[in-house]
């Protein structure tokens, strides 16, 4: 389990494939497919480390603020934070703590825009891409519990797609799922 001083010292190291992989590591979404499609970058392991210390109990250390303002900083004029997994990402991480604002409001915009006729997501960001079965249950994992993204996006149609398309997916999207 990673610790408040070791997530600062590979913060301000700039390890962040290291950061993320040590606080991805024995969560339940975590796998090797995961690791593989989540972007490593500055603001998905600042993300990440935001999720982390709320589970800690620790959002409250100053350290939680420089990783607020590099999540707030890099998100783009579309809401999103570059791609459908990011995005969820970040928006667990805002929404720790029962987060609000317009940066909640334009990510979740942004996945509701995103999401297939089916009610499921592609894996870049463009909506005429083919659906990510993977993708949507992590977004799924991520956001699911959330009232603000259940009431953004069509949830129950991504339920149902999941439900009727349960035997047909992959042992790690089923284990997300």
């Amino acid at each position: 389990m990673v610790t408040v001083r070791q997530i600062e010292k590979l913060w301000k190291d700039e390890s962040y494939g290291r950061l993320l992989r040590g606080l991805l590591a024995n969560r339940p979404e975590a796998s090797i497919r995961l690791e593989a499609e989540l972007p490593i970058s500055p603001v998905t392991a600042a993300a990440m480390a935001m999720v982390r210390l709320d589970e800690l109990s620790q959002s409250h250390v100053a350290f939680y603020q420089k990783l607020l303002h590099r999540v707030l900083a890099k998100q783009e004029s579309d809401g999103g934070w570059g791609d459908p997994m990011s995005t969820a990402l970040c928006l667990r991480a805002l929404l720790s703590g029962k987060g609000h604002g317009p940066a909640i409001d334009r990510g979740l915009t942004y996945l509701a825009k995103l999401q297939k006729e089916e009610g499921i997501w592609p894996k870049v960001p463009f909506r005429r891409m083919e659906s990510d079965p993977f993708v949507s249950a992590f977004i799924l994992h991520q956001l699911g519990q959330s009232e603000q993204f259940r009431s953004s996006v069509r949830f129950f149609d991504a339920l149902n797609w999941f439900e009727s398309n349960e035997p047909k997916l992959d042992g790690e999207t089923r284990r997300l799922w």
